[in-house]
C-alpha cells in the first residue's frame, strides 16, 4: 500500500533521497509518515504544485532539524516557521514565499486532522505583502513571434513538431502543460472546423477552435508525423536526433524549454526569459490589441476562473508608456 502511495504522489521517494522521508516525519512514527504521504498523493492533484509543495516541505523540515535543532514533529512552533519565512524572502520573490508558506499550512492542517499535530504552527504565520497587476513572464510582440514561427525549418518533422506546439500555445493560450499533455485524438473535426482539447489545471476540460495558420501546422505535423491513428497516442513527442523518426514518448516540459530557447536564438530573438509560458502572454496580448477584442473571450479562451488573472498577461500598457515617455523632449 505504502509503495502505491509513493508511486502516486509523483517521485516523493525520488525526491527524498534514499530515506525517501524527512527524517522528523519518519522519527514520528506510522501515523506520520501515513498521514505525509497520504497529503502528497490524496490532496494535490496538480503534478506542478505537488513538486512544488514537495521542495518547499523538505526545505523547511530539513533547516528545522538542521539549524533549529528541532528534534520531535510537536516541539516545531510558529517562531520557527517565522524565522524560515524570513530566510526565504532572502531567496525568493515573494509570491513564492508565499507558495512555500502555503505548503506547510496545507500539510501541517492535514497532520493536525489525522491527530498527528494539535495545532497547525504555521496558521499564525504571516507572508510577505505581494501585489501584482502585470505579469513578469517576457512575451513577443507579433512581429517578434512572426520572425520565430517562420525561422523554423519545415522541412524536417521536429520543425513541422515545433511550428505546431508553438503555435498551439500562441493562438490557443495554452499551458505548456495542457499543450504537452493532448493525445492525438485532442485534435477533432467540429463544425466544419479544427478544434483542439486541452486539459488545464484544475481538471477543466477545455476546447478551442483551430485559428486557421495553427489548422495548417497541425494537419502538416500530424501527417509527416503519420500519428493520425493512433488516436490515444501522445500528439507532442520526442523525436530520435539521430534518425530524425518520431518515438512513442511524450515530449516534456523541459525539452519543450530547451526548444524555445533554441529556436528563438536561431532566429535572432532578443528576449531575455523567453519561456513556454511566454506564447501564453503573446498570444493573450495579441488578442487583446484588436480593438474588437473583449476581456471576458480572452478570460474564456484562456479558461481563467478570474478576469483579474488574465489582466496579468496583458502588456498594452507597455508600449502605451514607452510612447509617453518618447514625448520627454530632452
Amino acid at each position: 500500500m505504502e509503495k502505491q502511495v509513493r508511486a502516486t504522489s509523483g517521485g516523493l521517494e525520488r525526491a527524498g533521497g534514499a530515506a525517501g522521508m524527512p527524517a522528523l516525519i519518519a522519527r514520528a512514527g506510522g501515523q506520520a509518515e501515513k498521514r505525509f504521504l497520504e497529503f502528497f498523493a490524496a490532496q494535490i492533484r496538480n503534478r506542478n504544485t505537488r513538486e512544488a509543495y514537495l521542495r518547499a516541505v523538505r526545505d523547511f523540515l530539513g533547516w528545522a532539524e538542521r539549524e533549529a535543532g528541532i528534534v520531535d514533529l510537536l516541539d516545531i512552533e510558529p517562531v520557527h516557521v517565522a524565522a524560515w519565512v524570513e530566510l526565504q524572502t532572502r531567496t525568493f520573490e515573494a509570491q513564492s514565499v508565499k507558495q512555500r508558506l502555503a505548503a506547510l499550512r496545507h500539510l501541517f492542517d492535514w497532520l493536525v486532522t489525522g491527530q498527528v499535530l494539535q495545532i497547525n504552527p504555521a496558521s499564525f504565520v504571516r507572508g510577505p505583502k505581494f501585489s501584482c497587476t502585470v505579469g513578469k513572464t517576457p512575451i513577443l510582440s507579433p512581429t517578434q513571434t512572426r520572425q520565430l514561427i517562420r525561422a523554423i525549418p519545415t522541412d524536417t518533422l521536429v520543425g513541422l513538431r515545433d511550428r505546431a506546439l508553438i503555435g498551439l500555445m500562441v493562438y490557443t493560450f495554452a499551458r505548456v502543460s495542457a499543450a504537452i499533455g493532448m493525445n492525438v485524438k485532442d485534435v477533432f473535426p467540429k463544425q466544419d472546423a479544427l478544434w483542439v482539447r486541452l486539459h488545464e489545471k484544475g481538471g477543466k476540460r477545455h476546447e478551442m477552435p483551430c485559428q486557421h495558420n495553427l489548422k495548417d501546422w497541425l494537419r502538416e505535423y500530424i501527417e509527416a508525423a503519420g500519428i493520425g491513428e493512433d488516436t490515444s497516442g501522445p500528439l507532442f513527442r520526442t523525436v530520435d536526433r539521430t534518425t530524425k523518426t518520431l518515438g512513442a514518448t511524450r515530449l516534456d516540459r523541459q525539452r519543450a524549454w530547451a526548444m524555445v530557447k533554441r529556436r528563438a536564438g536561431a532566429a535572432g530573438i532578443d528576449a531575455p526569459g523567453i519561456c513556454n509560458h511566454t506564447f501564453r502572454g503573446t498570444g493573450i496580448t495579441a488578442y487583446l490589441e484588436n480593438p474588437e477584442a473583449k476581456l471576458e473571450h480572452a478570460q474564456r479562451m484562456a479558461a481563467h476562473s478570474d478576469p483579474k488573472t488574465t489582466r496579468l498577461y496583458d502588456r498594452r500598457g507597455d508600449q502605451v508608456s514607452m510612447d509617453e515617455v518618447e514625448r520627454i523632449g530632452i
